[in-house]
């Protein structure tokens, strides 16, 4: 018996004694076992989760705790779904879409797959290098530092990716690498609440009522905000107009960092490569529950606490700034300014302001109403530094900076070290040889492309990131209804397809992820444009929105249409 048989008999043997273990033996066996479910806990975990999280506490408190863990459960309701259909039928997932729905419907899951993969590679490293350089060891704050601690990435990212391709006894020791990472950004994000709690500056009574759901906070601003807008007079229905606008946009991105494109993809084929099967389905559910929802929950609400003690309703740290003549340069200085600028254009749209932030639009923002400053100055969007920043007079200066840049450091490389794994089982896919050894590998390391994410990213981000979300957001749809076609599919699943009470319970669930997940697409993508784009003497700004829109729709009627017809 080799290595990986060996491996696999130990395995089904603590499965069996599983069964009658009682209520915490099982868990503590299926706690053991557990290991896909955490490989995308390290993935969410990642800059886009922070940022989501961190302008979801900095613009409506903690009025909508209750959305990223309603936005999890219901993308962990569907990627259970998902590691139903593949470890019922053994198959590669991708295979089973082409041929028993549409080649249009995979083809399109897997290309969105990759560019995802390849494109949010980038801000991890700028995300990671930043972590260390600002938080960490501020010696390395300048251009040879920033190529030592790119390449370090790289190379720690890689090692621990080339253990996954070396039998049972390598994706081990990465799970176990995943799960520790994953335990110090949870770690260090819950001893900031800690932290802040015993100085007094967290409302828990607050915080448990933002747990309950109030809907009409998607259309409106929140009530600090909103008392803030009422007093900016005339200009009270524009403001409310531009914050609902911006509550949208950051409601839409806490939401899409719960469950990616990407992470629908890692989680068959990481069964898969380990050797899961049917016996393994109650195990997948309750490793992601233990493996996604509680890292995630208890990561992105500290976050979303911690800033919204900080910075909801607030402008303090933002009026510091500006009154700092070395902050002149900083991103809040420039937003805030921004946000004026706008202002100042709807009073008079003719009106010669200069550029923003000169001393000409200075002294002309100074003159607008203390209430159109107060707004815009609560409006900027902080980053983790910004919070750091504020906590140090609560919890010290080394500790606020130590706790957050491991944190951050942490999410940046887990989250890079999944996406070349995720990109590796794409590649293979791509090329139809099996998910492991050498071809593995080298899909692997094409997002290792993102060590220059320090360097360009921010040049690259207009480009980059707003073709690849859309796509991504829209192709996230189409995933959950494959799944949702294929779970009742007689001719996929066979004997295993659920039936009776069993089947309406997943049809009920898997009807409600997809239906929001497809709203939460929708209204994100409607009206979104790309651009302008200088062609000649013409700026052209691209309707990507709605193109992503028609086409969704589009690939949706085909797969539906083909899926019925191949049933037929």
């Amino acid at each position: 018996m080799n290595e990986e048989q060996s491996a696999a008999s130990r395995e089904e043997t603590l499965l069996d004694s599983a069964q009658d273990a009682g209520l915490l033996g099982k868990a503590a066996i299926y706690t053991r076992l557990s290991g896909p479910g955490w490989l995308q806990g390290a993935i969410t975990l990642g800059g886009g989760s922070l940022a989501g999280a961190l302008y979801l506490g900095v613009l409506m408190g903690t009025e909508m705790m209750w959305l990223q863990p309603l936005a999890m459960v219901l993308g962990v309701i569907m990627l259970s779904a998902i590691s139903y259909v593949t470890l019922s039928t053994g198959e590669r997932p991708f295979q089973t879409i082409k041929t028993q729905i549409s080649p249009v419907l995979a083809w399109g899951w897997l290309i969105a797959t990759m560019m995802a993969n390849i494109v949010w590679c980038l801000p991890q490293f700028a995300l990671g290098t930043g972590a260390v350089q600002q938080n960490l060891v501020p010696a390395l704050k300048n251009e040879t530092g920033t190529y030592v601690i790119a390449i370090t990435l790289l190379i720690v990212a890689s090692v621990v990716v080339w253990f996954y391709n070396s039998g049972s006894k390598g994706i081990k020791l990465f799970e176990l690498i995943l799960k520790a990472m994953v335990g110090v950004v949870v770690l260090s994000f819950f001893g900031v609440v800690i932290a802040l709690t015993s100085q007094g500056a967290v409302d828990w009574g607050q915080i448990f009522a933002g747990l309950v759901p109030d809907f009409g906070y998607l259309f409106k601003p929140v009530p600090a905000l909103a008392e803030e807008i009422a007093k900016t007079g005339d200009y009270s229905d524009w403001w409310t107009g531009k914050v609902a606008g911006m509550q949208k946009n950051v409601i839409i991105a806490a939401f899409a960092t719960a469950v990616g494109i990407n992470m629908t993809f890692l989680l068959p084929y990481s069964m898969l490569r380990k050797g899961w099967g049917i016996k393994q389905r109650g195990l997948a559910i309750f490793d992601l529950s233990i493996g996604l929802i509680v890292p995630f929950v208890l990561a992105t609400s500290c976050v979303v606490i911690a800033a919204a003690s900080q910075f909801h309703g607030s402008a303090a740290d933002v009026v510091a700034k500006l009154e700092d003549p070395e902050q002149q340069g900083a991103a809040e200085v420039k937003a805030y300014y921004g946000y004026l600028d706008d202002r100042i254009a709807k009073a008079d749209p003719e009106l010669e302001r200069g550029e923003k932030g000169s001393p000409e639009h200075v002294a002309l923002c100074a003159k607008l109403p203390q209430a159109d400053r107060n707004i815009a100055a609560m409006l900027v969007k902080r980053d983790n530094n910004a919070l750091a920043g504020t906590l140090q007079p609560l919890v010290g200066s080394t500790v606020a900076q130590t706790v957050f840049g491991v944190g951050v450091l942490g999410m940046a490389v887990s989250t890079i070290i999944i996406l070349m794994l995720i990109n590796g089982f794409a590649f293979c896919e791509l090329l139809n040889v099996p998910a492991e050894g050498t071809m593995h590998r080298i899909g692997s390391f094409i997002p290792a492309v993102g060590v220059l994410g320090p360097f360009i990213w921010k040049s690259a981000a207009p480009a980059l990131a707003v073709p690849t979300s859309v796509i991504g957001g829209a192709m996230l749809p189409i995933a959950y209804v494959s799944f949702l076609l294929l779970m009742n599919s007689r001719s996929v699943l066979g004997d295993a397809m659920p039936t009776g009470g069993r089947r309406l319970v997943w049809n009920i669930l898997m009807i409600t992820g997809t239906g929001i997940a497809s709203f939460a697409s929708v209204w994100g993508l409607y009206g979104r444009t790309w651009g302008p784009f200088k062609i000649g003497t013409e700026n052209i700004v691209i309707p990507i929105g709605t193109i992503a829109l028609a086409t969704l729709a589009i690939m949706l009627a085909v797969g539906v249409f083909s899926f019925f017809r191949k049933q037929r």
